[in-house]
């Protein structure tokens, strides 16, 4: 894991362990700051990486998340990638609803890292994986 933070320059960690998440937070944090989010945007943009890093390590059985600095025009944002090759979201609008839980936690996982971001999409089938992608713009 490196932390030059040029644009468009995709950062690469692999989610296969507990430390993995922790990378992933810290990453997203050093590049946060370095493209100028504010101190709030920057812990909803961590917030939400380490809730789709844990749900890509624990539901998905471990994947990736990609880092990148992007350009929407007036501003800078940060957009990350989560994928896995594990067994999917059956029913993606109940996983979506707040309080909704497999795991016996709080459920505010997918919901709540939906909130916290700007633009959120999800590409998910069963049996076929899960993409998460996020972005936030700097104000």
């Amino acid at each position: 894991m490196t932390t030059d933070v040029g644009l468009g320059e995709p950062q690469v960690v692999t989610i296969a362990a507990d430390e993995d998440v922790v990378r992933v937070r810290q990453l997203v944090r050093t590049v946060a700051v370095a493209a100028k989010l504010s101190l709030v945007d920057q812990t909803k943009l961590v917030t939400a990486a380490s809730e789709l890093a844990r749900n890509t390590l624990v539901y998905g059985g471990g994947g990736g998340a990609e880092v990148t600095v992007v350009d929407g025009g007036r501003r800078r944002g940060i957009r990350i990638v989560f994928s896995d090759d594990g067994p999917g979201i059956a029913d993606l609008d109940l996983a979506l609803t707040d309080g909704y839980t497999t795991g016996g936690g709080l459920g505010l996982g997918l919901s709540g890292a939906r909130r916290l971001v700007d633009e959120f999409d999800i590409d998910t089938a069963a049996g076929q994986g899960t993409r998460i992608t996020v972005t936030k713009w700097a104000r």
